[in-house]
């Protein structure tokens, strides 16, 4: 009789780790990465910036990320599981969205990292060499090639009865174990958002000496200083999981041994809400490590959004006279200039 509770013990505290973790890294989460889009897209100061554009491209698959975990976190509240090993399309769904996701926000923090060192490297050839319509090719070919990737590697999902919802391919689990999760998904991205953010943050130390407008110089620093705290934490998270897949997929534990089974699922929810705060924590990261950073925000919360819903609410008349509208816009652009 014991020997039965203590397997339902185990898998029903982590249904409920589930359940709580996955609901509060979703409301952390989107809160972080509405907040994020807000800032990149309505300062004019970021809209020409391609670190920026980056990071808005990182808080969009962190965002769908998000809502594929919280509907995670429900099917587990209704089934007791993610249900992935009940339904084949939700199977490979699942990963197919979730690995997709996954390529774009790693490889979008390793574009940030490798563009802050061409922005801030103190030849002026090696600065001119990216622009931001290169930029987004490079970001359009890789979200291509990334959802390529997720479809292919999703597909290869199926459901086991004894296993559940795993890599039925012998080929895809030595790709998996190999390559995807230690090199394409793990090291290499890890290896070029560290090594390119520390250069850049040696390139930032010296940019006093060259002449550039201060705007610009207190621009770079703080993106420097936001990007290589973001890697940071970046490494932090996302190593762990990678590590812990690679001994799930070569190793998988059958629902036949309960304990075993059990602990596995205990394990695999304590791994997977630490790499889900990767997908949630960049808002964070920069509104505690940079308080420009948090001014910007401050900025965009009460000069920008309460003021529009302020006039929709309180349904002002748009025939405003001109002067007062134009010395509006100036004082708005002077506002974000001095932030």
């Amino acid at each position: 009789m014991s020997s039965s509770l203590v397997p339902a013990g185990i898998i029903k505290f982590a249904t409920l780790y589930s359940i709580y973790s996955g609901f509060i890294t979703f409301g952390f989460g989107v809160i972080g990465n509405v907040l994020n889009l807000l800032v990149f897209t309505q300062l004019k100061l970021f809209r020409t910036n391609r670190c920026a554009f980056y990071i808005t491209i990182e808080s969009i698959s962190n965002f769908i990320y998000q809502f594929l975990s919280i509907s995670l976190t429900i099917l587990t509240s209704i089934y007791g599981d993610d249900a992935t090993g009940r339904f084949l399309i939700w199977c490979k769904l699942r990963y197919i969205l979730g690995q997709t996701c996954k390529l774009i926000t790693l490889y979008m923090v390793c574009f940030t990292a490798v563009d802050q060192f061409f922005s801030t490297n103190h030849r002026v050839h090696v600065r001119q060499m990216c622009t931001l319509k290169l930029g987004r090719y490079f970001v359009c070919i890789f979200i291509c090639f990334a959802i390529i990737h997720g479809i292919a590697l999703g597909s290869s999902y199926n459901i086991q009865p004894t296993f559940g919802c795993i890599i039925s391919d012998h080929t895809w689990v030595q790709y998996s174990i190999f390559f995807f999760y230690p090199i394409l998904g793990g090291f290499l991205p890890v290896i070029i958002a560290s090594s390119f953010s520390i250069l850049a943050y040696h390139n930032v130390r010296h940019i006093v000496r060259r002449q550039l407008p201060i705007v610009r110089r207190k621009l770079d620093k703080q993106i420097t200083a936001m990007v290589l705290m973001r890697v940071i934490a970046f490494v932090c998270l996302v190593l762990p999981f990678n590590a812990y897949r690679i001994y799930d997929i070569n190793f998988p534990i059958s629902q036949s041994m309960p304990v075993a089974y059990a602990t596995g699922q205990l394990i695999q929810a304590i791994f997977v809400s630490i790499y889900i705060i990767n997908y949630m924590i960049s808002f964070y990261i920069f509104i505690l490590f940079s308080s420009r950073f948090r001014r910007q925000v401050k900025l965009v919360l009460v000069k920008k959004c309460w003021q529009r819903w302020k006039s929709w609410c309180c349904h002002i008349n748009n025939q405003i006279e001109p002067d007062n509208n134009i010395e509006a816009r100036n004082s708005q652009v002077e506002s974000e200039e001095n932030v």
